[in-house]
């Protein structure tokens, strides 16, 4: 594509998605193939050996870079893979800042495996600047966070965490994954790094694991090309192509979401079985001006509180058109309990200091007929 100023739905149909040169195909190939034949020893200049690179894999990069406005991307084998990715980039003896409250994976990964490699991790309210100022040390070197959190939609300013950051020599990483780059792009707000799980609403379909780390400087892209060679979590050609496939109706998809999903709180807001809606799109969200300011859509992740586990338990058992399952950002309607799924590993004592509740219903909403998600969400919620 000529480089020219064009918008997001362009760029995502366009960018690195070019019709193939030698057949005209406007589908980007799948090229499948695990080694290339060289021309000659030692010089040659293309492709070697699919685990350092791959025609398929370097148009999802081109790509994602282009939708999140940074200079470079790589993508891996999952969300996960990707976090791992950045604190792989750390050295024992540093020291990450992260958010209170993020996906249970993550903090599970940092506790759990990093913290044996010399690594070290405080956890704040990244909400509140002063503590997260306090939290800083000398040996700080990043600091992790969420915006809107997983799965309380707790927000931080990007802008004013940049700055905190950058005063203090440490790189800012955000997990955009609820949002998506259509919604929120942290790059513009200052963030150093933006990582997604593409399994969500980038892939938009629940067909496929990945994960992507979007760079704002060479040396970071040169670093996490090393990683991909080194140690291997690399994105298969099929899956890279699927990502591809999915971002080309990434706009469309997620301009339903956010319609149904303003539609879907609403709702939930004004229902008597439902204590309280955590959504940043409601007026009576603490931070819905901060959300105004920095996303240009709410997007279709909301937490509700229905007051206890058997209340939860009993609604979700009722659901029809949604989906009880882990995971989000799919066409479908997917509704989750964090306490048991996305948050059970974090334990009962790390929910309890955090506010995630045995009564808490999460739900990703899709884009059937919102009438249809309504409906079942009444009936479900009368049975419980």
């Amino acid at each position: 594509m000529a480089k020219q100023k064009c918008g997001f739905a362009t760029k995502a149909i366009h960018v690195g998605q070019e019709p193939d040169p030698l057949t005209g195909a406007v589908s980007a190939p799948i090229y499948p193939t695990s080694t290339y034949v060289q021309q000659e020893i030692g010089k040659n200049k293309g492709y070697e050996y699919a685990r350092v690179s791959n025609p398929t894999r370097d148009r999802l990069e081109t790509n994602l870079a282009a939708l999140e406005g940074g200079i470079s991307a790589r993508v891996f084998g999952s969300g996960m893979a990707a976090i791992n990715a950045i604190t792989s980039m750390l050295k024992a003896g540093d020291h990450v800042v992260a958010g209170h409250n993020l996906y249970g994976g993550t903090p599970r990964l940092f506790n759990q495996v990093l913290t044996n490699f010399g690594l070290t991790f405080t956890y704040v309210d990244t909400s509140d600047l002063q503590k997260v100022e306090k939290a800083f040390r000398k040996n700080t070197r990043l600091l992790f966070v969420e915006t809107p959190t997983n799965p309380l939609m707790e927000l931080c300013d990007l802008s004013a965490i940049a700055e905190l950051s950058h005063q203090h020599k440490v790189e800012l990483v955000v997990d955009n994954t609820f949002t998506s780059p259509y919604f929120q792009r942290p790059i513009e707000f200052g963030a150093d790094m933006v990582v997604h799980s593409t399994t969500k609403f980038l892939n938009g379909h629940s067909d496929g694991l990945g994960g992507v780390v979007v760079c704002t400087r060479r040396e970071q892209a040169e670093k996490l090309a090393f990683l991909q060679k080194c140690a291997g979590a690399i994105l298969s050609p099929f899956e890279c192509w699927l990502i591809l496939r999915g971002v080309k109706t990434l706009a469309v998809r997620m301009e339903q979401h956010d319609q149904s999903g303003r539609k879907v709180a609403a709702y939930l807001a004004q229902h008597k079985k439902v204590k309280r809606v955590f959504y940043p799109g409601l007026p009576d969200h603490p931070q819905h001006e901060l959300a105004k300011r920095q996303m240009t859509g709410f997007g279709s992740m909301i937490t509700f509180e229905t007051g206890s586990l058997a209340n939860a338990n009993g609604m979700l058992r009722k659901v029809r058109v949604c989906s009880l399952a882990e995971s989000l950002g799919g066409v479908e309607t997917l509704i989750s309990h964090p306490a048991t799924m996305t948050h059970a590993g974090v334990g009962e004592e790390g929910r309890r200091k955090i506010g995630i509740t045995d009564g808490m219903v999460r739900i990703s909403v899709g884009i059937e007929n919102v009438e249809d998600i309504l409906a079942d969400l009444d009936q479900a919620l009368a049975a419980s």
